[in-house]
């Protein structure tokens, strides 16, 4: 069992007021004002609304979100999604009706971001 992922789900009649973080999946129908962090796969459904920044492995969005969204792999936005916002991303998936304001940045070449509370190394000379 130690290969088996977890999934928090947040229902639509939850409202939350601060950072929610997890390390698993996690799937968000209600409110968030706040800060998501999640070290897998995020799914905002239709009736999510965050006003906040998400970060994840991926991200999929159906709801609303006023914020900056940074996925280490894909972010996917359905038709119902309406982000108010920058993404940054490997891969990006739009479909027909989404609503997007923001700047997007998506290279499927760069690596994944570093941890949050890594600090670069000693400059080495170049000879």
């Amino acid at each position: 069992m130690a290969n088996e992922t977890h999934e928090s789900v947040i229902g639509s009649d939850v409202e939350i007021i601060g950072t929610l973080k997890s390390s698993g999946s996690i799937r968000l129908d209600g409110k968030l004002e706040g800060e998501l962090l999640c070290g897998g796969n995020a799914v905002l459904g239709k009736n999510a609304q965050v006003k906040g920044n998400v970060t994840a492995t991926s991200v999929s969005i159906e709801g609303k979100i006023n914020g900056n969204i940074l996925a280490k792999d894909k972010i996917e936005m359905k038709a119902t999604a309406t982000v108010n916002g920058d993404i940054k991303a490997r891969r990006l998936s739009v479909e027909d009706g989404v609503t997007f304001v923001g700047r997007s940045e998506v290279n499927p070449n760069a690596q994944p971001a570093p941890a949050a509370d890594s600090k670069p190394g000693p400059q080495v000379p170049q000879r």
